[in-house]
């Protein structure tokens, strides 16, 4: 099973997320670490080749964005609460930059 890295503050940010939303986004990334594919998500590829959001529909909605393309681990980007129709564009930048980092980082190891 893989494990998880989490990036910056995603792991806060996935805490602050309902009971509900929180035992959800715990399944679906364990699922993940199996190598199986969430039950409700869809590829971000404005972010980055790879990068995935996790849905989840609680009480508001939620929304884990990752990659698990890379052997080693499954990189948690960012985690948040939705608050519009459309993903906030101050999210895909927070995503995106972590996603960056983390491929400049690779490169150099």
């Amino acid at each position: 099973m893989k494990p998880i890295i989490w990036i910056g503050n995603s792991k806060a940010n996935l805490r602050a997320f309902s009971d509900d939303a929180r035992r959800q986004a715990g399944f679906e990334l364990n699922e993940v670490q199996k190598g199986k594919v969430p039950s409700d998500w869809k590829p971000m590829a404005s972010i980055g080749l790879g990068v995935q959001e996790i849905r989840i529909h609680a009480e508001n909605e939620y929304r884990v964005i990752y990659v698990a393309k890379f052997a080693e681990a499954i990189y948690i980007l960012h985690a948040f609460t939705k608050k519009s129709q459309g993903t906030a564009q101050r999210d895909i930048e927070i995503a995106a930059t972590r996603y960056r980092q983390l491929a400049g980082q690779r490169k150099q190891t």
